[in-house]
């Protein structure tokens, strides 16, 4: 979600080793990872473990947001702690923050300021003066970590408190299991939370234990991390405590308690069930269980999760963990990430180890999220036939690089997640925007789904149906976002009726049909018409002729915020909001950037964000015409001025590596006909605001829009959404091959000329890095900057990129430019 938490930009030089960063993780991890990439390069054709490669500790600071938490591929249960300050993910490496449970529910890289999730925590212990004394309320019970205890890979998450007792977790699709070791042979005790999660959002639930069955199961109803507070979703849980009859229950209980100094407790009772609390306020309650000590201080908990009762969470442990090991159940998480991260295999051997750390990374990251909850499913979509995917953290974050990246590789996943955006216009009559547990949340720049099943359409309308998607349904829900007015467009839809009235958004318009925060008239705008050209593209697709033409001319509505006269740093024109009476509001094109001096201003989705644009600055947003990027172009004075104002933008600070609309701007000189600039600009920004650290996002991952983002800008390559159409860079590795099991097709990427000392901030003069022919499958490319999806990835093969270092000769398309409308672009559908 943007920019909801600070963004700290960081020059840092990619290194293998830690430094000075304030991070918990094990440095053993590091090392590992850094082992098993270099012996991998030694492998001798043997089968690599990808999973080996990947740092899921990458993102655990500098806001980045990223759950290290163990998962499977888009799994709903995602096991990590929860902390203290702020860690909306449950986890950060913040040495300084304290520890109150595990727990199996999370998201990963969500900019929900009070996080998301966190529910059914369990806090080990050791109470000493018996039952009575154990400090079960949150804030008693935390503690700090272990220092460099840490560990994480795909499938596994473990740390150790500073008490010494050790947490692990490994996970199936909606289930998995915790171990707890402790490190002597004290009675262990168990505080397992009814009521907590990371918002502190509990409306109330039940708790039922069942002794003899060493049973616990929990439910309970919690509100929205990122959307109204007014609507709640419910989760459920299941705990099998006793570890098939390895393990006594010695006492149990229940306890309650608040944040203000109450605490009570109620030996032997195994029942609760609390309301809402309507004075407000959190009110605490969960068991309290001890064990008769075992011969390894060990103990394990199977627990399953649902989001439609408790029998059905203990049916999700019985059927996906039964009585499976610990060992076991990692290994299968470990073969899911194996088949997901082997999709993409490259050169290893002669790719530097620490782009081989960020790529795996990244792509690991990339199938994290959204969770697939399918027949999890409540309010109206209770039963839905449809496949379902909670936390879709959001449209306006994830359809520039997330879904084309997984497009490529993926589509059968990809299907299942444009049928869950296809149902939510069967189920309200307009496409999620954004859904946060389970609930609508809010919109940021519109209908940015019709962006998302637009690209699935033109990259797979051919194969449409045997993945499961009636092109016609996915058109008509295009439509509904962008004809039909929606009552309150805060949470889906958008406010269509004045943008089609005005050909823009205005600013204090009345509007009398519909209700939503009137705020980011400029943004809304621009992502409104590339909204339309996403319809225009699939209209033309399906042979709707006049749709085709209409959405066309509403694409370029983004020109009627484009203000000749404003100046900036001596450059004149941009993006302004602007009254229904066709006058301009005026705004400092400076305003909520990098260099806005006031940190009052509000630039988000507030009331009183008076700026015009949703996380951005007009500096930054003027930029966002994708469609159309020639006559863009042509309004800042042509391409010379093009060039100059695009280099002031980077240069002067205006740029955000971690904002969404900015992540086409460093490929724009391709546009202008200088693709060795953007080879140039492209290389700064992934070295100086990437690396290996857990600080090494720019911000947070935004359900892995960061991650997507960084692994085209790996791969030299960068999508243009709702579009077959990719532009070509420089790759930062030397040979690598896209999978596509539902196309049975193979695209191998060799990079002739490849130096790795090109793979630093600045390329040295005189090193190859810049490209000077295509060729695809043996023939030349009709250009050097793009290239189609459909003549390459579709098609499988092998695409060869001939390197220069002669930066001259290569600074030119060398034929074609990128496609824009207004110089007969996109013109067919292939």
């Amino acid at each position: 979600m943007g920019r909801l938490t600070p963004i700290l930009l960081a020059s840092v030089v990619l290194t293998t080793t830690w430094g000075a960063v304030r991070a918990q993780p094990d440095p053993a991890q590091q090392l590992r990872v850094e082992a098993a990439i270099r012996a991998a390069a030694t492998a001798n054709h043997a089968k690599l473990d990808y999973t080996a490669f990947v740092n899921p500790f990458i993102g655990t600071d500098n806001y980045g947001d990223v759950c290290p938490g163990a998962s499977i591929p888009f799994g709903m249960a995602k096991f990590t702690v929860d902390m203290t300050g702020y860690a909306p993910a449950g986890y950060v490496a913040d040495a300084s923050q304290f520890i109150h449970g595990v727990s199996p529910l999370h998201d990963s890289g969500t900019g929900s300021s009070l996080g998301t999730y966190g529910n059914f925590e369990v806090m080990p212990m050791y109470c000493p003066g018996g039952f009575d004394t154990c400090t079960t309320n949150t804030v008693e019970r935390q503690r700090l970590r272990k220092p460099n205890t840490d560990d994480a890979s795909p499938g596994y998450f473990a740390l150790t408190l500073d008490n010494g007792i050790k947490i692990e977790a490994t996970p199936t699709r909606r289930a998995g299991l915790e171990r707890f070791t402790f490190p002597d042979s004290g009675k262990p005790y168990f505080a397992i939370d009814l009521a907590a999660d990371l918002p502190g959002s509990f409306a109330g639930g039940t708790l039922d234990f069942d002794r003899n069955k060493g049973r616990l199961q929990l439910s309970g109803s919690f509100g929205s991390s990122f959307g109204p507070s007014s609507f709640n979703y419910h989760a459920h849980a299941c705990y099998d405590l006793t570890n098939r009859g390895k393990q006594k229950i010695s006492e149990y209980g229940v306890w309650t308690g608040d944040s203000h100094g109450m605490t009570a407790k109620g030996l032997g009772l195994n029942h609760l069930n609390f309301t809402r609390n309507l004075i407000g306020g959190v009110y605490q309650s969960g068991l309290l269980v001890s064990f008769e000590p075992t011969q390894d201080n060990q103990y394990t908990f199977r627990v399953g999760v649902s989001f439609v009762d408790a029998n059905q969470a203990c049916h999700n442990a019985e059927s996906e963990v039964g009585n499976a090991s610990f060992q076991d159940i990692w290994d299968r998480a470990k073969a899911l990430w194996q088949e997901k991260l082997s999709k993409i295999e490259i050169d290893v051997a002669n790719t530097p180890l620490n782009i081989t750390e960020m790529f795996y990374t990244s792509l690991y990251r990339a199938s994290l999220t959204p969770n697939n909850a399918t027949d999890e499913t409540q309010g109206v979509f209770k039963d839905t036939d449809a496949y379902y995917f909670d936390s879709l953290y959001c449209s306006w974050d994830t359809f520039r690089t997330f879904y084309p990246l997984m497009s490529l590789h993926s589509p059968q996943d990809f299907a299942q997640i444009v049928d869950n955006y296809i149902d939510g216009w069967r189920k309200y009559g307009w496409m999620p925007e954004c859904r946060a547990n389970n609930l609508p949340g809010w919109t940021q720049g519109g209908s940015s789904g019709d962006n998302i099943v637009g690209h699935f359409a033109m990259y797979y309308h051919n194969e449409a149906d045997d993945l499961g998607i009636d092109l016609r349904e996915l058109y008509s829900a295009m439509w509904a976002d962008g004809e039909l007015n929606p009552p309150e467009w805060n949470i889906m839809g958008r406010q269509i009726n004045v943008y089609k009235q005005y050909g823009y958004v205005p600013y204090a318009v009345l509007d009398t049909s519909s209700t939503g925060r009137q705020t980011r008239e400029g943004s809304r705008t621009l992502e409104y018409a590339f909204e339309d050209f996403a319809i225009r593209q699939v209209a033309q697709l399906l042979g709707k002729h006049d749709d085709a033409k209409k959405f066309t001319n509403r694409s370029l509505s983004y020109r009627n915020v484009w203000n000749p006269d404003i100046e900036s740093d001596g450059f004149k024109g941009f993006m302004q909001k602007r009254y229904s009476n066709g006058t301009f509001a005026y705004n400092d094109p400076t305003d909520c950037s990098p260099k806005d001096t006031n940190d009052t201003r509000s630039c988000s989705l507030q009331g009183d964000n008076l700026n015009g644009f949703y996380e951005s600055s007009s500096w930054e947003y003027s930029w966002f015409a994708p469609h159309d990027t020639a006559h863009l172009i042509q309004l800042m004075g042509g391409p010379d001025t093009f060039i100059r104002r695009l280099d002031h933008f980077f240069d002067e600070g205006y740029y955000l590596a971690g904002n969404e609309p900015s992540f086409q701007t460093p490929i724009g000189y391709h546009y202008a006909n200088r693709p060795t600039k953007s080879v140039d600009r492209v290389r700064d920004v992934v070295f100086s605001n990437f690396d290996i650290t857990p600080g090494g996002l720019p911000g947070n991952d935004d359900q892995a829009a960061m991650a997507s983002l960084l692994t085209f800008h790996l791969l030299g390559l960068y999508p243009v959404p709702s579009s077959s159409q990719l532009l070509v860079l420089s790759p930062f590795m030397p040979k690598y091959t896209i999978h596509n099991s539902f196309l049975k097709t193979s695209t191998t990427v060799t990079v002739k000329n490849f130096d790795p000392k090109s793979i630093q901030p600045v390329i040295p003069p005189g090193t190859a890095a810049y490209v000077q022919k295509v060729t695809i499958n043996g023939k030349p490319s009709k250009s050097r900057c793009h290239f189609d999806f459909y003549d390459t990835f579709r098609v499988g093969g092998e695409i060869e990129i001939t390197l220069t270092a002669d930066k001259q000769s290569a600074d030119s398309c060398g034929g074609n430019l990128p496609d824009s409308l207004s110089t007969g672009g996109f013109s067919r559908a292939r």
